[in-house]
């Protein structure tokens, strides 16, 4: 039903999906935490008591010294090491539970995380998936994912038990002697190791990201242009291009690299200092009498495990940045539906609408105002708050790069309307601003009063809907294709929506519409994955289908076929053809024919061939061609564009 735009030659930063900023990664952190708030602080109940049954260990060894050297019996010295015992089996009991909670937390919490990222990609208007590549959003679902889940899963519930544990070992030291307890400054060395790390691992970690995201974009569209390059002779360049996408994920992955190079060296030598400092200081002062060697000896046991907490936490500090990195990557596809929803309102100057008070369109007319379009710049769609990119407010004055110049069009219900014109004239741009998926830089592209570019995605596809000669087929079987449009839908109506387009080919599929497609069952030629693709729009039935080259890849005895099967479907409907074979025009309510991005004519087929303007021209130029048939019978708007 929908389709994708042609791969891009190569990302660029404009256009690329939106990255959250650490205030809104912070945010959308503490809210995953408070829908599961009741397992998170067992999680914290539980490590603290686990931490704090781990405290008794080196105090009564201490104990043990001195009462050995006070000449105590065997029987003191049994009953501490039953105690020893007894608060170590406690620890760990409590602490395996603590991990079991905290990682059944973390599993939860990652479907959270895995079911809103698929919400918002399925909710992001095409034309932002086809600005930023589908290598960016691809790389966000898969390794950004997969980094974060690994966090939620291992990293965090560790690097929580090791802070508590560290508190905890710390404080004890500074009870047993605050002289002893003050060697453990020792430790800020690893604090600044580890603050130098964080202030550059945060950025280089996003640079690699976007360098992998880069690369994965580049590296497919070679893969699905493969013959295109060939054919041309692209290969050399393409490769000089692919390494030079590698080179930059060569170097951003050096420079991480570097960083931990530096860190964990520092951290070693952080964690050595304060026992050799208790060791030194406490001998000392116990060779005065200041302190009891019992003291010295669980002073320097507690700086000597917490350097296990530390280094467990220090160990994932490249974990937890990698995972920041990646979940304001994941995070950032929350804000690219809303930007454009408001855009496109601000476009259409109207208010942006509240989530909670979505507009209903009032009727099925589809007005377009003053219309203009840019590629590249300045359009509603790119949420400039009012202003294009040359700096002028939005509605005024022209744009250099305007394809659609000042275009007014009133499309009645039930309407059947044909596109016209050259190539480049601005049909198929002004097809996907009646379809929603772009929104002009300035003027409006209402239906039912409400702009298109406002309607939720949910709604739009409700009101319009857009087909091309691109089309996907899914993974899955016959059955999964079509009811990505209609999840309601019954066999029944699965087959009738087949039969409709004219796809016989799918009742004689070994397991008819339980048929696997793609690799390993049936593949479909491009016939009929485009008739798959019409099939989805009669599930879809949307008031308004817009038809753009939709049976391009039929050949003509079958593109025939499945015009006149359409015929019934949109009876009723309004219809909008981005024409190439003139029939259609011919057949339409009104003809509108589109020359440098102007709107230049509008009326009936007779109507226009009387005028012998630019219609007449194309009419008689049509009518020439060989094979042609002007007065044959035809689906009424269900036509392909150049």
């Amino acid at each position: 039903m929908s389709a994708n735009g042609p791969a891009r030659a190569g990302g660029s930063a404009e256009g690329a999906l939106p990255v959250a900023g650490p205030a809104g990664t912070r945010r959308a952190g503490l809210r995953l935490i408070r829908r599961d708030g009741r397992a998170f602080t067992l999680m914290i109940v539980l490590n603290v008591l686990a931490a704090a049954a781990g405290l008794v260990g080196p105090w009564l060894l201490g104990r043990i010294v001195d009462t050995v050297r006070d000449g105590g019996g065997v029987q003191a010295v049994d009953r501490l090491a039953l105690v020893i015992v007894v608060c170590a089996a406690a620890q760990l009991l409590l602490a395996r539970y603590a991990w079991y909670v905290g990682h059944r937390f973390g599993e939860r919490t990652l479907a959270r995380v895995r079911e809103e990222f698929v919400d918002r990609a399925l909710a992001l208007p095409a034309a932002t998936v086809e600005r930023a590549g589908t290598g960016d959003l691809t790389a966000r679902g898969t390794a950004d994912v997969a980094t974060v889940a690994r966090t939620l899963r291992d990293a965090a519930p560790e690097v929580f038990i090791s802070v508590v544990q560290a508190v905890f070992l710390l404080g004890a030291v500074v009870v047993l002697d605050p002289r002893l307890g003050a060697c453990g400054a020792g430790l800020l060395g690893c604090l600044f190791a580890a603050r130098w790390y964080l202030r550059r691992a945060h950025t280089a970690y996003l640079a690699e990201g976007a360098a992998n995201s880069a690369l994965a974009e580049l590296l497919a569209a070679n893969a699905a242009g493969a013959r295109t390059i060939e054919a041309l002779g692209l290969r050399e360049r393409r490769t000089t291009a692919s390494e030079e996408a590698i080179e930059r994920c060569r170097r951003t992955r050096t420079r991480t690299l570097f960083l931990r190079s530096v860190l964990f060296p520092a951290v070693d030598i952080s964690f050595v200092l304060p026992v050799v400092g208790v060791l030194l200081i406490g001998g000392a002062l116990h060779g005065q009498g200041a302190v009891r060697l019992g003291v010295v000896v669980s002073a320097a046991l507690y700086l000597r495990q917490v350097s296990e907490p530390l280094d467990k936490i220090l160990f994932w500090v490249e974990q937890l940045q990698s995972s920041g990195a990646a979940f304001a990557r994941v995070e950032g596809l929350a804000r690219a539906p809303k930007s454009a929803r408001a855009a496109g309102a601000a476009a259409a100057r109207v208010p942006a609408p509240s989530p909670a008070g979505d507009p209903s369109p009032v009727d099925d007319r589809i007005d377009v105002s003053g219309v203009r379009y840019a590629y590249g710049g300045g359009n509603g769609d790119d949420g400039d708050s009012g202003r294009d990119r040359t700096g002028a407010p939005a509605g005024t004055g022209t744009h250099p790069g305007d394809v659609l110049h000042g275009v007014d069009l009133t499309i009645r219900p039930g309407e059947r309307i044909a596109l016209v014109g050259p190539s480049g004239a601005g049909k198929s741009t002004l097809g996907r601003l009646l379809a929603g998926i772009e929104a002009p830089r300035t003027g409006s592209v209402t239906v039912g009063r409400v702009p298109i570019s406002a309607l939720p995605p949910e709604t739009l596809r409700r009101q319009v809907v857009l087909v091309t000669q691109e089309h996907h087929v899914f993974l899955g079987t016959v059955r999964d294709n079509l009811r990505i449009a209609a999840p309601e839908a019954d066999d029944a109506a699965l087959r009738a929506a087949l039969a409709a387009v004219g796809a016989e080919w799918a009742a004689e599929l070994p397991d008819g519409l339980d048929t696997e497609l793609g690799a390993g069952g049936h593949r479909p030629d491009g016939a009929q994955a485009q008739q798959l693709a019409l099939a989805r729009v009669v599930l879809a039935d949307p008031h308004t289908l817009i038809l753009d080259e939709a049976t391009a890849l039929l050949d003509p005895r079958t593109a025939r076929h499945t015009e006149r099967a359409l015929a019934a479907v949109l009876a009723g409907r309004t219809v909008i053809a981005i024409a190439h074979r003139l029939h259609t025009a011919h057949d339409a309510d009104r003809v509108a024919v589109m020359e440098g991005g102007r709107l230049t004519e509008l009326g009936t087929h007779d109507d226009l061939v009387a005028a012998d303007g630019a219609y007449a021209a194309l009419w008689r130029s049509w009518r020439s061609r060989p094979g042609e048939r002007p007065d044959a019978p035809a689906a009424p708007g269900a036509d392909g564009a150049p």
